[in-house]
């Protein structure tokens, strides 16, 4: 059995297309492993949204090095491969810069991993492959198996067609691709199988997807009647793509959970325009407002970005305005850094001194209302789907409807269980409860 280590950055979409590699290597004898020691295989799946990505990678490239060299005096040999977004975007340049590495592959092109390991071995390291093949690489992929996880990602779209000034999506996952519905709807019996409880629907502009005339709704109502599958959740939406069949969803689905991540990224109008974002402020709240009045217990989480180029201070507050009069569960906050190749990384940039203290001042807040959040649920009896053992014996760690992290002491076969728990306080980010005995489904 030869040895798999993949380190995972990012987003749930690469832990999905890890998993997805994991899984297309099995067949060929490779066995996971939880570090990088010894590996056979080496995969660094990346991602390019967050700041010095690239660097971060060369970094891990520099321990991967050793251990290669440390194996090779054995008598071994280690395959390096650098696969995911910064891939996609800096292929050639990892090639030059990193001669340890074999292969570099794009998220549209692990399908041929088995292709590209035997290339590799052939020709003795090499292999670029960062294009955007036509063909579906789902249609490539081996038939989903359940791992037993109660929560489990699937990936029903892909790419980005909005261009964001800021953003390298469209560069790195190319153009949205919807999955066929049936195809979904299979591998999600399949995870339900397997044991999953909770499936979360992941796309890069997630509310998207279509397949023919159906779209997200649609799809939610049609994973909402698979057996023993109580929760479904997406993510990451794209405002300008609520339409009402999702609203509505929202409304007639119970096992819909009342919780959407939905960035808005500024308050202001001249800046969502400079960040080509489709929408205005007021468009932003006419969509939470229709969400609201379709599941009044929802909650939402968010995405901003403060310093963007010529954001002005007045532009600033109107992100702050926005965030008191919407109310935030709880949300991810940034600097804008500069991705290369990007339109807004050309324009005048705000110093970082103004940007970290806008960011401060953003982040004191969103932390505020979260706790405000957090602090809501005490007292209140939550059902809580249970997925794993907590810190502490006999405890088990689980979510809320609202995305909560909840601890209680209960047995460990209540795994995957969804249990009503009384919150009895806030610990951090997380509460604590106790099981109402003699309830649960």
């Amino acid at each position: 059995m030869r040895r798999l280590y993949i380190r995972t950055y990012g987003c749930q979409m690469n832990v999905y297309d890890s998993a997805r590699m994991t899984e297309l290597m099995t067949p060929l004898g490779y066995a996971s492993v939880e570090t990088p020691a010894g590996a056979d295989l080496v995969i660094l799946n990346t991602c390019h949204i967050r700041e010095k990505a690239a660097e971060k990678v060369y970094s891990e490239l520099g321990s991967i090095r050793r251990l290669k060299r440390a194996k090779e005096k054995t008598g071994g040999n280690m395959v390096v491969a650098v696969a995911g977004c910064v891939a996609q975007a800096e292929g050639e340049e990892i090639m030059a810069r990193a001669p340890i590495v074999d292969m570099v592959f794009g998220p549209q092109a692990y399908h041929r991993l088995p292709e590209m390991i035997a290339k590799a071995t052939r020709a003795g390291g090499g292999v670029l492959d960062t294009s955007f093949p036509p063909e579906a690489k789902f249609d490539h992929l081996p038939a989903r198996t359940g791992d037993g996880a109660v929560s489990a990602f699937l990936t029903i779209q892909e790419g980005c067609d909005k261009f964001c000034t800021f953003c390298v999506v469209p560069y790195t996952r190319g153009a949205e691709f919807s999955r066929p519905t049936e195809e979904i709807v299979a591998e999600a019996r399949t995870l339900v199988a397997g044991g999953a409880r909770e499936i979360t629907l992941l796309g890069q502009n997630v509310n998207a997807y279509h397949d023919g005339d159906s779209g997200l709704g649609d799809l939610l109502r049609a994973l909402a009647e698979i057996p023993g599958l109580p929760r479904l959740r997406y993510t990451t939406s794209h405002p300008r793509d609520i339409d009402g069949g999702l609203v509505a969803a929202h409304r007639d689905i119970e096992a819909v959970m009342p919780f959407l991540h939905l960035p808005v990224q500024s308050g202001s109008d001249r800046v969502l325009a400079q960040m080509n974002r489709r929408h205005s402020a007021d468009d932003y709240r006419r969509t939470i407002a229709r969400l609201r009045s379709a599941r009044p217990d929802i909650a939402f989480s968010s995405d901003f970005i403060v310093g963007f180029p010529g954001e002005t201070d007045k532009e600033f507050r109107a992100t702050l305005d926005l965030v008191k009069e919407i109310g935030f569960a709880q949300s991810f906050s940034f600097k804008y850094s500069p991705r290369p190749g990007t339109p807004a990384a050309s324009l005048p940039q705000v110093l970082d001194m103004v940007k970290a203290e806008r960011l401060d001042e953003l982040q004191s807040l969103l932390r505020s209302q979260q706790l405000a959040f957090n602090r809501d649920a005490v007292g209140r009896v939550l059902p809580v789907l249970f997925e794993r053992p907590g810190r502490h014996p006999g405890q088990l760690t689980g979510r809320s409807p609202h995305l909560h992290p909840v601890h209680a002491t209960v047995d460990d076969d209540m795994i995957g269980a969804v249990l009503p728990v009384k919150i009895d306080a806030v610990q951090g980010n997380s509460l604590a409860g106790t099981v109402i005995e003699g309830l649960g489904a």
